[in-house]
């Protein structure tokens, strides 16, 4: 249904007269679904379950869980159909809203002295402008959220439900120091909702994007350790570098760390590892894989990223990555084919893929390698990683070079369900302006192998994103 022929305060009951404040449009229903049995269609609007009119997808997905659930749905015509439903526990219904959140989402009241939205330059997607800061995206997304957006009934909500787990970007335990970090003077007291979830057990990660000069040194160490304290239930906090670009003119100035200081932040997350798994059974505190590389030192083994708890930010990439390749290639047999390949990284993963070619040579001895490493002239030198390659500078780096039969682009470098990048350039622009079939690489060992050897250039979208929290206990 293209067009909703409903406004909010049009939705009223037939029966009581009483207005429905939310409602949520059905965009489709599932086949052989229980929505689909009740003939529920998709433009039809659900008012309510078991009585409770519906503020989000979290009320929804905790009500519906029941064996016995009640909806009330005003169809298209103006009926209202209140349908008894017997199922398993757990079992979904199959409905699927016209909004995903089921809810308006909440945009970030900060201005973090770190913030890369604020550091982009004009013309890029519409949508990576918008800060968002909001609690729910948490548990859908694996956003980290800064608590300072959340409500007194955002934190009862999460308690009542028990969802988890949440991820919360702490950045310093310092209350005054947080103020300033963010610029907002409620930063500081926003950290006393990490007690009440520590209260009610409620498992958290935290996020700390270290600030040269600001939060890391002797405020790292007092972070980490008030963090350890409500360990177990904080599982994890992962330490990450800032990301600095070139357009950072009227903020505040900040520098990259070097060598040396990577060492120093290496050294302390080493030493608070030892003491959170002797009392614990888990290191906790992670470092991003950022900080190994600048110090030059060897990444950890796989044991200590903990079931790679805090993979999304980055901490533990490359070491799956390597043990993933080495793994696959134990299945390969030598490969005697032929062809001619370049492989498209950025600077921080460059060494990771060179030495990934060096084990590949062994079982395709006849297939020859190129790796380019893309300089960020778009956000400037300083951002190194894969995620923020544009079309822009790839195309324009790789112009003029032999790029063989094919290239190998990263996954990372796309919009996650479309071939995007992120100055709005499609993939097939970039073919065609290069002329040569593009292979898309996944970040696992096996992806990487397939998408070097396969003849046929193929784009295939990840899988839709997935509700990511859990409920641990029913209400009672």
């Amino acid at each position: 249904m293209n067009h909703n022929p409903y406004e909010p305060n049009d939705i009223q009951s037939n029966n009581n007269h009483f207005s429905y404040r939310h409602w949520h449009l059905i965009k489709e229903v599932l086949p052989k679904s229980i929505g689909e049995e009740m003939e529920i269609e998709a433009g039809d609007i659900l008012l309510a379950v078991n009585g409770e009119e519906i503020q989000d997808i979290f009320d929804y997905q905790f009500l519906i869980e029941d064996e016995y659930v009640v909806l009330l749905i005003r169809k298209a015509n103006g009926e209202e159909w209140e349908l008894e439903i017997d199922k398993d526990f757990d079992e979904d219904i199959g409905l699927v809203f016209e909004n995903s959140l089921m809810d308006e989402y909440h945009s970030c009241r900060n201005k973090c002295m770190f913030c890369f939205i604020d550091q982009m330059p004009e013309g890029m997607r519409e949508t990576l402008y918008f800060k968002d800061d909001d609690s729910r995206l948490s548990f859908l997304q694996g956003n980290y959220v800064t608590l300072t957006n959340m409500s007194d009934k955002d934190v009862d909500r999460i308690i009542r439900y028990h969802l988890a787990p949440i991820n919360i970007s702490v950045h310093t335990t310092n209350p005054e120091l947080r103020c300033k970090m963010l610029t907002n003077r409620f930063a500081g007291e926003a950290l006393k909702k990490i007690d009440r979830f520590y209260e009610a057990e409620i498992p958290m990660n935290g996020q700390i994007v270290l600030c040269k000069g600001v939060n890391d040194g002797e405020e790292l160490r007092h972070s980490i350790e008030d963090l350890l304290q409500y360990a177990p239930y904080m599982q994890s906090v992962s330490v990450v570098p800032v990301g600095l670009t070139k357009f950072r003119e009227g903020l505040y100035p900040l520098e990259p760390f070097n060598r040396e200081d990577a060492i120093d932040v290496l050294e302390m997350i080493h030493h608070y590892q030892k003491i959170a798994y002797k009392k614990f059974g888990m290191h906790f505190i992670h470092a991003s894989d950022e900080w190994y590389i600048l110090a030059e030192q060897e990444l950890p083994e796989a044991e200590r990223y903990d079931d790679y708890i805090q993979y999304e930010n980055g901490v533990g990439m490359v070491r799956m990555f390597r043990d993933e390749l080495s793994e696959a290639l134990k299945n390969l047999s030598v490969d005697t084919r032929k062809g001619r390949v370049t492989l498209v990284t950025a600077k921080l993963i460059y060494p990771t893929i060179c030495w990934a070619v060096q084990e590949l040579k062994a079982y395709f001895p006849n297939i020859e390698f190129q790796v380019v490493s893309i300089i960020n002239h778009y956000f400037g030198e300083q951002i190194t990683v894969a995620g923020l390659l544009t079309a822009t500078d790839i195309i324009e780096q790789l112009k003029g070079l032999d790029l063989g039969d094919r290239v190998v682009l990263p996954s990372v470098v796309l919009k996650a369900d479309e071939p995007v990048f992120l100055d709005d350039i499609t993939l097939e622009d970039v073919r065609k302006t290069l002329q040569v079939p593009i292979h898309i690489v996944k970040s696992n060992g096996m992806g990487f192998i397939q998408a070097i050897i396969e003849e046929s250039e193929a784009y295939e979208e990840e899988p839709t994103q997935v509700v990511r929290y859990r409920y641990k206990e029913r209400k009672q």
